[in-house]
């Protein structure tokens, strides 16, 4: 998920003692919000909900981590950020989810939410400042009691130290005294020479759970006297129910409950499999609707004829069509497209509600646990403090599980509405893959010119792509028509090329679409990088210098090309059949650059052999977090390089599971080897940028190694022989 969203920055810091004793930091929620009221009632027993951090007297320090742990390591890295500051002792830290409230709202968008490779970089001076005024307390506590300056107090793993008299107290023993502490109003933090866990790779305090199955995903939740519930959908966007006869379904043995919902039918039954019996036993009619007719083939016609007609200007720089008309002797024009994506997350989408009279709990792997707990509340005819909506681990993301809509929230609150007891709803991969969100689809339209020295000159480009912002909260993002998240990385580019022209078109469609890892970046990625190796090519000129050359102004796409070359052996010989293609991009504030080494057989198998990443993303907190976040979006990317299409025919999508939708296997998956780029900067993106530049890197290699340039996605359909 991608975007920007108006709201102040909250950064008081809020005391409070429990009576079992311990030292609880948090950020105050303003006096106004009815949830803060609820909380400063709560903060007389042993934790507040709207902690960050506490500690116990036993020397316990624990972070409520406001960020969804799916796989990206958050629950080491920010915790990672207050044991620094704390000088907390690494063994004795652990992490929980935070519960929703105001108090966890990302410090920039306003909303508790996970995404836009965010989470380290929104939450890096914010973790850090609890850090520091915790420790400051515990100082100011151990002076007190030691009758010393504080400025004569240092801390180390975990304890208060004064050297003259060599006594030392533990945090532990500290905290109750520290709760009666004043809080600082402001404090000083470490610079990058003083740090001793950021920058150190270190392992994920939530790993052990996931080794030994104690871990808890959604998809794991069991309650008492639980039920659980599928649904059926229409088979065509936006199909309603006209007719159901559930007479078969509850005849299924387990089957408890067939009730109509909004959007379909669910059947509740006492465990998953029966549900899905019975679901398949209903009889239904449905209106399918407009979008019944719906086909990839028209829609690519559309675009095509959209294509042939001006756009909405989203960048223009110069007059790139003047200067390719009457000043490139040298001029290329290409068209490019990319199709339907699903996101199809490993753990399938699944939500238990548990709803009351006097409110409900949700438990659910979310990453926009404000919108999901008020989507929740508003089915149910409550208010969203009465959601205590229950965080679990995500089994993937990758932005359908931020869905603007929460739409699995909204039908599970839907299905558990009126029960006495939780329901858990469970969607399969196949109700996911037929109608879920995805990435959209897109066609690029380009030209460009170079002069006598093969130098750019201009750059046209003309975008045609339905918008993910438009008719959701968020659509007020979209600045005179144009929604950025469907040209960045196109508009406003790297490229010191003096004539820039980028339009859109976002036609409408039933199809619904949202963010998907690295969002428009997906698309614009691939053709950007694609189409400056095409000018690459023709001008005679090596795919690394001619970048290098257009980026003379910007020290960061530098650095990572220049390291990625070095790693990869760029330039050096390779045996025929075998290449090397090479791709930069800028997303999310970092900078990746990566090169693909591939074989292609003389009867067209492809390989790819070898990734070599270069990054750039400010101070790596946990380096080990960011090689496996890269490692992780190499095989995400390649995945939909390789054999990522969603296909419509007659309104329905005709993929349904791995078996038709391939995602990479473990003996294709290459050698990626992943170098940081040392940085004191503040850390910026590293979950998504490692996504866009691997299609564009394979392609160009696979037009080094056969002449064929690729300009529709998946590799699949293109026949890479060499015969």
């Amino acid at each position: 998920m991608n975007g920007t969203f108006n709201s102040g920055r909250r950064r008081f810091l809020k005391l409070s003692a429990g009576t079992a004793g311990g030292l609880v930091i948090g950020f105050h929620l303003s006096a106004g919000n009815r949830f803060a009221a609820a909380a400063e009632a709560e903060v007389a027993g042993p934790f507040a909900p709207n902690a960050f951090l506490r500690i116990d007297r036993d020397g316990q320090v624990t972070v409520l981590c406001n960020k969804s742990e799916m796989g990206q390591g958050v629950y080491t890295a920010l915790p990672m950020l207050i044991a620094e500051e704390l000088d907390a002792d690494w063994s004795l830290v652990k992490v929980q989810a935070a519960p929703a409230a105001d108090a966890y709202k990302h410090t920039v968008w306003g909303i508790q939410v996970t995404g836009g490779s965010t989470s380290v970089s929104s939450s890096w001076t914010q973790f850090r400042e609890a850090g520091a005024a915790a420790r400051a307390m515990l100082i100011g506590a151990a002076a007190e009691q030691w009758s010393v300056a504080p400025s004569e107090l240092r801390t180390e793993g975990g304890e208060v130290i004064h050297d003259q008299s060599n006594r030392r107290a533990s945090y532990g023993e500290l905290a109750d005294a520290a709760a009666q502490v004043a809080v600082p109003e402001s404090v000083a933090l470490k610079t990058p020479d003083q740090f001793r866990i950021i920058g150190r790779p270190t392992r994920r305090l939530e790993a052990p759970g996931k080794v030994d199955g104690t871990a808890q995903f959604g998809i794991d939740v069991q309650l008492p006297d639980m039920l659980t519930a599928v649904v059926a959908r229409s088979p065509v966007f936006g199909g309603r129910v006209t007719q159901f006869n559930g007479e078969k379904a509850l005849a299924v043995a387990g089957v408890r409950k067939v009730k109509e919902i909004p959007g379909g039918v669910a059947v509740l039954a006492d465990s998953f499999w029966q549900a899905k019996l019975g679901r398949e036993a209903l009889e239904i009619k449905w209106d399918l609707g407009a979008a019944a007719s719906l086909s990839t083939e028209d829609l690519r016609q559309q675009y095509r004829e959209l294509a042939d007609t001006p756009g909405l200007v989203a960048e223009s720089t110069g007059d790139a069509a003047a200067a390719i008309e009457s000043t490139a002797p040298t001029r290329l024009e290409a068209e490019y497209e990319v199709p339907y994506l699903a996101h199809a997350p490993m753990e399938p989408l699944n939500c238990t509600v548990h709803a009351r009279a006097d409110g409900c709990d949700v438990w659910t792997g979310t990453q926009m646990q404000t919108l999901d707990q008020a989507a929740a509340a508003r089915v149910l005819g409550l208010e969203p403090p009465q959601v205590n909506l229950h965080t679990t681990l995500l089994g993937g993301g990758f932005g359908r599980r931020a869905v603007p809509t929460s739409d699995f929230v909204t039908e599970a609150a839907n299905v558990a509405k009126g029960e006495e007891v939780p329901v858990k709803t469970v969607w399969t991969r196949e109700d996911d893959v037929h109608g879920g969100y995805y990435r959209p689809m897109f066609l690029h339209r380009l030209s460009a010119g170079l002069d006598e020295s093969g130098n750019p000159v201009a750059w046209w480009q003309r975008i045609v792509g339905q918008s993910i912002l438009s008719g959701t909260p968020f659509e007020g993002m979209i600045r005179d028509g144009i929604d950025e998240s469907s040209v960045e990385g196109a508009a406003h580019m790297a490229y010191a090329i003096a004539n820039r022209h980028v339009e859109l078109h976002s036609p409408t469609q039933a199809v619904p679409v949202l963010w998907w890892r690295s969002v428009g970046h997906t698309h614009t990625g691939f053709v950007v990088e694609s189409f400056m190796d095409e000018l690459a090519r023709a001008a005679n000129r090596d795919p690394l210098e001619l970048r290098l050359s257009l980026l003379a102004d910007k020290p960061r796409h530098r650095a990572v090309l220049e390291l990625v070359a070095e790693r990869s052996g760029w330039g050096s010989e390779m045996p025929e059949g075998r290449a090397r293609g090479l791709a930069v991009h800028e997303s999310f504030g970092s900078v990746v650059a990566e090169v693909a080494e591939i074989s292609v057989s003389e009867s067209g198998e492809l390989t790819v052999d070898r990734v070599v990443a270069a990054v750039h993303c400010g101070i790596a907190v946990n380096p080990l977090n960011v090689e496996a976040q890269i490692e992780s979006a190499v095989a995400f990317g390649l995945t939909a390089a390789l054999f990522g299409e969603l296909t419509l025919e007659s309104g329905r999508v005709q993929q349904s599971n791995f078996h038709d939708y391939r995602i990479l296997r473990l003996n294709e998956m290459p050698v990626v080897e992943v170098h940081i780029v040392p940085s004191e900067d503040p850390p910026t993106g590293v979950g998504e940028p490692g996504v866009p530049p691997i299609a564009p890197a394979v392609t160009n290699a696979i037009f080094a190694a056969t002449g064929k340039r690729i300009r529709t996605l998946p590799i699949a359909k293109t026949d890479l022989s060499r015969a």
